[in-house]
């Protein structure tokens, strides 16, 4: 029985490449998290949380610069932090929102406003798309290394093909071929 696959083992290979791109993904996934949860850690360290109260009316974001999906605005605050020292600033506040109103912001060590630190959600998001995207790359790569060694293999193997006819051809048809020496047709 003649193989009529042009790259013996290329299913084999294919499987492999899958494999180790899931492989791939899924240690750079762990890895995404374990480096966001340390970072997340030593953040948390220096960010903190405290309640900030609104010292005038709140004031609606123009539509351009909202962040998300829910209506936003800003509105004067002040807090104290450290303790001994009163800071202020404007804060993300309900639209509406009069003054004396009470929000809980974050705050760095200096006490100045800070982003919190990423939550689980971030970092699973964050884990999820690296190792995704790091599946698809290893994958990529793999499948174009294979169709690569495909298209020489069936090429080397056309080429054998061709100069084998160019022997059996002539005998086969009865025909000599030219420059044989083996005189013409016309002899």
């Amino acid at each position: 029985m003649v193989d009529h696959e042009p790259f013996p083992g290329g299913r084999t290979a294919l499987v492999l490449v899958l494999l180790l791109a899931l492989i791939g993904g899924a240690i750079t996934a762990g890895a995404l998290w374990t480096a966001g949860a340390r970072a997340d850690r030593a953040l948390a360290a220096h960010r903190h949380q405290v309640t900030a109260t609104t010292t005038g009316p709140a004031k609606e974001l123009p539509v351009a610069t909202r962040y998300g999906a829910h209506p936003q605005a800003v509105a004067p605050a002040v807090w104290g932090y450290p303790d001994d020292v009163r800071r202020t600033g404007s804060v993300a506040v309900p639209p509406g929102s009069p003054r004396g109103r009470t929000v809980v912001i974050w705050v760095d060590d200096a006490g100045a406003q800070a982003r919190p630190p990423g939550s689980a959600a971030d970092r699973a998001l964050l884990s999820l798309s690296g190792g995704t995207a790091t599946a698809f790359a290893v994958g990529g790569v793999g499948a174009g290394v294979l169709l690569l060694v495909r298209r020489t293999v069936q090429a080397r193997g056309l080429a054998a093909w061709e100069r084998e006819w160019e022997q059996v051809e002539p005998v086969w048809s009865g025909r000599l071929r030219r420059g044989s020496g083996q005189g013409t047709e016309d002899d």
